[in-house]
């Protein structure tokens, strides 16, 4: 028996757990734990990639486990931060329904991306581990002012379904090399990061997800 090859879709699965882990604190409005759990689903989801490339066990069942684990941890846990923001506010009853609309967008955004071949080194829409990021970080650092602002929330779910399934070109944070001239648009993003992170501390991830669709709108198509 071949362990080594397990090993890449061992990681996915630690992704699915953490990130059905997060479901559950969500629908706790526990935004803490949820907030932790992306950040650690996103860091398994990162390791079964690498890990594949590095041990060279690519498997069609590594692809479809990997989109399946990455619904539940960066589609429905979004989805479930969305959901439990619009329970807590004033609106009718029906509306909390609206955030998994988060969730189908996800999904749809991770079928796209399995049969497209062109986004291999960039993105087009907003991936979807970004996007999750985004949610829970809101969650973690703003949940207070957005249960207040359930309109705010629906704008929010709008916007970024939409940008799940948009034809926007972002960049992917890979670099070719050390070199500033390869990767002015990493290091542009990065040097932004720190900035925001200097200015929110623990808060600065939603800001974050925002600077990197912003920086790729803009400086993007020109530093490509």
């Amino acid at each position: 028996m071949n362990i080594r090859k397990h090993i890449p879709n061992t990681i996915t699965m630690l992704n699915l757990f953490t990130g059905s882990i997060g479901v559950y604190f969500a629908f706790n409005h526990n935004y803490s734990v949820a907030f932790f759990a992306v950040l650690l689903a996103g860091l398994f989801d990162f390791l079964d990639g690498l890990s594949a490339r590095v041990l060279k066990a690519y498997s069609p069942m590594g692809k479809e486990l990997d989109s399946l684990a990455d619904v539940i941890s960066f589609g429905l846990l979004p989805g479930v931060i969305a959901f439990s923001f619009l329970e807590q506010g004033s609106y009718p009853e029906w509306v909390k329904y609206a955030g998994f609309i988060i969730t189908v967008f996800s999904a749809l955004r991770l079928a796209k991306f399995n049969i497209d071949e062109n986004q291999s080194t960039s993105f087009i829409g907003l991936p979807t581990p970004p996007n999750a990021i985004l949610w829970v970080g809101l969650g973690f650092s703003f949940s207070e002012y957005l249960i207040e602002k359930p309109w705010l929330i629906m704008i929010f779910i709008v916007i970024f379904s939409g940008l799940l399934v948009s034809k926007l070109p972002m960049f992917a944070l890979k670099f070719k090399s050390l070199k500033w001239s390869e990767n002015k648009m990493q290091y542009i993003f990065l040097i932004g990061c720190i900035a925001l992170i200097i200015l929110f501390g623990w808060g600065a991830f939603a800001p974050i997800i925002i600077w990197y669709i912003i920086s790729s709108a803009t400086l993007y198509p020109f530093l490509k």
